[in-house]
């Protein structure tokens, strides 16, 4: 047992004072440092400089390591270019992300404050560094493949993965099934992963919407998705359209990636099925898609939190500054409230997208927690001033296990 008494608590955008916590794996309790001594005599105490504050750790829930190699290999700006220097690239970043590039991106992670992350794992070459990370980690093995002639072997090289990632759970690890996209994904297959994910109750990820090049593919099979699947895969028409992708979805809550250029029936659909929206705006931006129209989300009651994508997308996978390019991104949202929805977008509401025990500084939820140095008392402000100052993070805990 621990007790920290921090001079200040954010759980996760509540401000609170004079209140320590007492923890083991998970929270125990919370009051009064002379309370919790007195109720667990024994307990190690652990003090905390003047303005220090305690908050819940961060989750980042969408992130691809397997191409943490990238730096200025892809092309950056619109999506189909985009998407064309990945396959022109992709051997080349596979090779080059070994072992330890995908540890040093998940250490990054964890310096930043990202207790738990959810990687979507196209190829399993990031199988070994996931379920060693300190942090608590979603391992989403990721389906793709549009042609029919090739399912059986798509789905068994899937299964396989699946399989693979199993024998490696454990407490804080946790495998998972992401279907990459409705155009590049057979509904034979994602029927057939839909199963699985029911029987045996798995978390799911899908990337739906990211730009406006899928829009119109799957609208009317017409745009510059049209040429790009003539070349690679002798493929004139969608697999299916937006509708019928999201039907194979209604019975089952899934974390939607994007969903940029979703019309007001999409949004109905999501929201009917209880999905949840990841945003991703360093991605979006950087790929040409446009910024999503979080109003709409809100007004639709749907869910959405905040994450990197990976570093063929993205500069960082720092949370605080894909929030702070978020904050700029919608210009037209008031400033503090839409820095109190991210944090909670990272912390809580991603903790119940996720199905996980953590998100918030509260009696029996998982001891997940950083402790950062503010500079002077916080305000009213604190969202805000998180997420513009980057304070530095002087202790992180994980399950209540001092992990830095």
């Amino acid at each position: 047992m621990k007790i920290i008494t921090p001079a200040y608590i954010l759980t996760p955008t509540e401000l609170k004072k004079g209140l320590s916590v007492a923890f083991d794996r998970t929270i125990k309790a919370i009051d009064t440092a002379e309370h919790l001594y007195k109720q667990f005599p024994k307990a190690e105490r652990i003090p905390c400089k003047p303005n220090s504050l305690l908050m819940p750790g961060l989750i980042n829930a969408h992130v691809h390591l397997e191409f943490s190699a990238n730096k200025t290999a892809l092309q950056y700006g619109d999506f189909v270019p985009w998407l064309h220097s990945v396959i022109e690239h992709r051997d080349d970043l596979m090779q080059q992300c070994d072992q330890t590039r995908m540890h040093d991106a998940v250490m990054m992670m964890l310096h930043s404050g990202i207790t738990t992350f959810g990687a979507v794992s196209s190829y399993g070459l990031d199988l070994e560094v996931a379920a060693n990370a300190p942090q608590n980690v979603i391992f989403f093995n990721e389906l793709i493949g549009s042609q029919a002639n090739m399912a059986d072997a798509l789905f068994s090289d899937f299964l396989a993965r699946l399989d693979a990632s199993k024998s490696l759970q454990r407490e804080g690890f946790y495998p998972a099934v992401a279907i990459h996209s409705p155009y590049s994904v057979h509904p034979i297959l994602i029927k057939k992963a839909l199963q699985r994910v029911h029987n045996e109750s798995l978390r799911l990820s899908a990337h739906f919407m990211e730009s406006s090049s899928e829009r119109e593919w799957l609208d009317s099979n017409q745009g510059r998705f049209k040429k790009f699947f003539k070349d690679f895969l002798n493929q004139s028409h969608a697999l299916c359209n937006a509708n019928e992708f999201l039907v194979l979805f209604e019975k089952t809550p899934t974390l939607m990636t994007h969903v940029v250029h979703a019309d007001t029936c999409e949004l109905e659909q999501l929201a009917k099925a209880s999905h949840t929206v990841i945003h991703c705006p360093v991605s979006n931006r950087l790929l040409g898609s446009g910024a999503i129209n979080l109003d709409d989300l809100e007004q639709h009651g749907i869910n959405w939190i905040t994450a990197t994508d990976g570093l063929s997308s993205n500069y960082t996978l720092n949370l605080f500054e894909e929030m702070k390019a978020a904050l700029f991104m919608h210009a037209d949202t008031p400033l503090l409230p839409l820095a109190k929805r991210l944090l909670e977008s990272v912390t809580l509401n991603a903790a119940k997208a996720l199905h996980l025990n953590s998100g918030a500084i509260d009696i029996g939820k998982d001891a997940d927690m950083l402790l950062l140095e503010l500079d002077s008392a916080p305000t009213e402000q604190i969202a805000l001033h998180l997420i513009l100052q980057h304070y530095p993070i002087s202790s992180i805990f994980i399950h209540g296990t001092k992990v830095n």
